[in-house]
């Protein structure tokens, strides 16, 4: 199913790790306005009272240092030569926010915080001009394959579910239940209404 789900998603898309591509492009899909350029990835790896004091072009330099080392902090998807979207994706321990997340917390079947084996995909980004033409997909697909080289034993997602509540454009940065669940994710749980756990074991 994975593998279906990857060849039909990046036809048209490449999908790139973000250690490899130009800082610029990362800056234009993460764009100047917008939750992403005032987050640049970093929510789920700071706790509130950092999130609080930091600020943007701080942010941005955490990202910009975080994708000098491996496996990197995610991946950078390109629809022909225009920079599309991006897929945050590593070891949840890589993540500390999720530790005391409550949606994850109540959810989450890998109950073990700092398993390194277990891979957590926190955030899409797709630009505006780009959605709707299969990006989202192709970096799930990518992420999935990614973590899987990488040594992931499981990959783990938080996704809103549309079909059970109508979200914002700014909610969607979790990714879509049935975008998951097309690429072989199960339902762990559903610790809030139109919010659910997921994995893949790898």
């Amino acid at each position: 199913m994975v593998a279906k789900v990857l060849e039909e998603a990046t036809a048209d898309i490449r999908v790139v790790p973000v250690g490899d591509v130009p800082w610029n492009d990362v800056r234009t899909v993460f764009g100047t306005r917008g939750d992403p350029a005032t987050c640049w990835c970093q929510f789920f790896k700071l706790s509130n009272a950092q999130w609080r004091e930091t600020d943007v072009p701080t942010l941005e330099s955490a990202l910009c240092e975080q994708v000098r080392h491996d496996p990197g902090p995610g991946l950078i998807a390109y629809l022909g030569d225009d920079p599309a979207g991006w897929v945050a994706v590593e070891p949840r321990p890589a993540y500390p926010r999720l530790r005391t997340s409550r949606i994850v917390a109540t959810g989450r079947a890998e109950q073990q915080h700092d398993d390194p084996s277990v891979w957590s995909i926190t955030c899409f980004v797709v630009r505006v001009g780009f959605r709707r033409r299969g990006v989202a997909s192709a970096l799930l697909a990518a992420a999935i394959e990614h973590a899987r080289a990488s040594g992931a034993r499981v990959v783990e997602a938080y996704p809103v579910d549309t079909a059970e509540r109508k979200a914002s454009s700014a909610e969607l940065f979790h990714g879509v239940l049935s975008g998951f669940v097309a690429a072989g994710f199960e339902i762990v749980s559903r610790p809030q209404p139109g919010r659910a756990v997921v994995n893949l074991q790898l």
